[in-house]
Formats: C-alpha cells, sequence, structure tokens
C-alpha cells in the first residue's frame, strides 16, 4: 500500500482506468482518467490487448490491462 500525492491510500490490485494518449513504436503512453494533471505512464504494448489504439480506455487491475472502452 502506498499514499498517492493526495493522501489517499492506493492498494496494489485496486483497479485504474487509463486512457492510451499516443502509441510510438513498442510503447503506449497512458493518462488516468481521474487525474487529467497525472503524469503520463509509458507501457509496453506486449503488455497492452492488441486492439488498442488512441483514445481507448483500459483498465488495469490484479496486474493486467484490459479494454474498456
Amino acid at each position: 500500500m502506498n499514499n498517492n500525492k493526495k493522501g489517499r491510500r492506493i492498494y496494489m490490485f485496486e483497479r485504474i482506468d487509463y486512457r492510451v494518449i499516443r502509441i510510438d513504436g513498442e510503447y503506449a503512453y497512458l493518462q488516468k482518467l481521474e487525474d487529467e494533471n497525472a503524469e503520463e505512464k509509458c507501457v509496453a504494448m506486449a503488455l497492452l490487448p492488441p486492439e488498442i489504439q488512441e483514445g481507448c480506455h483500459i483498465a488495469y487491475e490484479m496486474m493486467e490491462y484490459r479494454m474498456i472502452k
């Protein structure tokens, strides 16, 4: 368990929703939906669902990414 900048506790397996901002080669850049000011997260495409594209929404939960929109 960690604390985020707002003092809210974050659990390792808590669901976090992201929007795919851009895809650059083998990496996708994600933005948290609940915090537009959060730093972008760079994730290897191999860890993401194969059908992702820029603008789609994905969830990170239980150490896996899946499409939600």
